[in-house]
């Protein structure tokens, strides 16, 4: 199996309620929002580990999902990129986010673990959902 292909199982499976088999595909140091600067938003805390990865997902239990949809996935060497389109409600605010196109970018190493992954979205649209400033689509 590629890359790609685990990418593509680890959404299936996060569509599923199936955090296990995320977290199987994960190193034991993955770093999950690497580079990322200090944020009030839940969801896009830096993190280490599998233990951080499973915070993460407990972290989504304030957002209802109406869409997550990949549209396109590119793999590179150890490299996946993947285009989505997303739509949630933050469920403390009932403010909804639409992301076209938000991008997440993951690094495997070579026994085809996760090491890396990063978020790359409108960030202050998601500030401004979880603070209840308005309801915005980006």
């Amino acid at each position: 199996m590629n890359n790609a292909e685990t990418v593509q199982q680890m959404y299936d499976a996060f569509l599923r309620g199936d955090v296990q088999a995320i977290l199987d595909r994960v190193s034991d140091e993955v770093e999950w929002e690497y580079g990322a600067g200090p944020s009030d938003i839940p969801w896009l805390q830096t993190r280490r580990g599998r233990a951080g990865v499973a915070e993460f997902f407990s972290s989504l239990q304030g957002v209802e999902f109406h869409r997550f949809e990949p549209t396109t996935i590119f793999e590179k060497d150890r490299l996946v990129v993947a285009l989505f389109d997303v739509e949630f409600t933050v469920l403390s605010t009932g403010k909804k986010i639409v992301e076209e196109d938000e991008a997440h970018i993951w690094h495997f190493d070579d026994q085809g673990r996760v090491i890396r992954f990063r978020h790359r979205l409108d960030t202050l649209l998601h500030k401004e959902a979880l603070e209840g400033v308005s309801e915005l689509v980006s």
